[in-house]
């Protein structure tokens, strides 16, 4: 695991976690993975879905939850921010250790409210204020409707993780919305900039899926020689936009308050397609100021393999050569991301109301 350690002290980089599950608590594989350089966590719909579907672990809890009355979004709620909080405790010492540079878990709005701004600003305010943790960040889908929560949230000097980032457009509506944020609340009585963190999530590999079938169905040689280069190439341009951005007058007035930069966090970072290596979304995108969060298959093909070396902001004039190439043989990235945003809504959406049904299942054989 040396090369996890060598990502953030050697190249600034915070690996996290991609996982969460009840046994990771019970069983110590959360405390090991933290001992071996794992600086934070991230979870959503899908995970606990997997989760509790997957084992009987919950089943003790769901029981005395069913005998209580508790209803099944209740009971959901509940062995969620069972596990959120076991989370939060294992990666409590890193966070004071760190100054509050790591050691976060991340805990996501019910995925319903993705296109319901006021919705999700209220989501996340109960979330903060029920968990009312310093090292737990709420996850806010980055759609048009979930910016202007984003910037509440950090105006109130909250933590949050903005998910499921598809396009440099929309990631530079959440920095500035970010920015806009820290300026409010620098405002505000008693403001502590220093102690508001936020992280954006950029998804990579589902980039990579999307377009390759795309250039699969162009077809031209042209469009062939681009297949596996899209997200890496869009990574690196949405790097240089976060150089850009946390620079300069505005930002280092910020930054003299104690403001600290949004960074940007590499998500979907497993490869789905096998000709491609395992560890290539995390050699490719490593350097300062970023977290990449990883699944364990990942995790432990990195620990084996990876290359820990400085690659983020390497040969960005040629991501910006495949960015207009992509354009010329008639990949639109701005349909890709739109659709990506709508296939990633969908997918979390399903993923809770599968795991609804699942838990009502279960709670009539619980009673009985």
């Amino acid at each position: 695991m040396d090369r996890l350690n060598h990502l953030y002290y050697e190249q600034g980089q915070s690996p996290w976690l991609d996982n969460l599950k009840r046994s990771y608590l019970t069983n110590g594989t959360l405390r090991d993975l933290v001992a071996s350089g794992i600086r934070g966590l991230t979870s959503n719909p899908t995970i606990f879905q997997k989760a509790i579907q997957g084992s009987a672990d919950y089943d003790e809890q769901q029981r005395a939850l069913v005998h209580s009355g508790a209803s099944v979004i209740e009971q959901y709620w509940a062995m969620v921010l069972a596990d959120i909080n076991g989370a939060l405790d294992e990666f409590a010492q890193l966070h004071h250790d760190s100054f509050g540079g790591d050691g976060y878990v991340s805990v996501e709005v019910a995925p319903s409210l993705a296109h319901d701004g006021p919705g999700t600003e209220a989501a996340a305010r109960a979330l903060h204020e029920q968990i009312d943790r310093p090292n737990l960040m709420v996850k806010i889908p980055g759609t048009v409707e979930g910016l202007a929560a984003i910037r509440r949230m950090i105006a109130e000097g909250r933590n949050i993780n903005v998910t499921l980032i598809f396009s440099l457009d929309r990631y530079q509506q959440v920095m500035d919305a970010y920015i806009d944020g820290l300026e409010e609340y620098a405002g505000t009585v008693d403001a502590d900039l220093a102690h508001v963190a936020s992280v954006a999530s950029f998804f990579i590999s589902r980039v990579d899926s999307e377009v390759d079938a795309r250039l699969d169905a162009i077809g031209t040689p042209e469009a062939l020689a681009l297949r596996g280069k899209a997200a890496i190439a869009q990574a690196k341009l949405a790097y240089h936009a976060f150089r850009h951005t946390f620079s300069g007058a505005r930002w280092e007035a910020l930054a003299a308050d104690g403001a600290v930069v949004q960074r940007p966090l590499w998500a979907s970072t497993s490869t789905k397609n096998p000709a491609y290596p395992d560890t290539l979304y995390v050699d490719e995108l490593i350097g300062p100021d970023t977290v990449n969060t990883l699944p364990d298959a990942t995790i432990e093909a990195f620990a084996h393999h990876g290359t820990s070396a400085r690659t983020i902001d390497e040969g960005v004039s040629h991501a910006e050569l495949v960015w207009r190439q992509l354009a010329e043989v008639g990949v639109d990235m701005d349909d890709v991301a739109d659709k990506l945003e709508r296939d990633g809504v969908a997918s979390f959406q399903k993923s809770f109301d599968d795991l609804l049904e699942a838990l009502a299942a279960k709670a009539d054989e619980l009673r009985n």
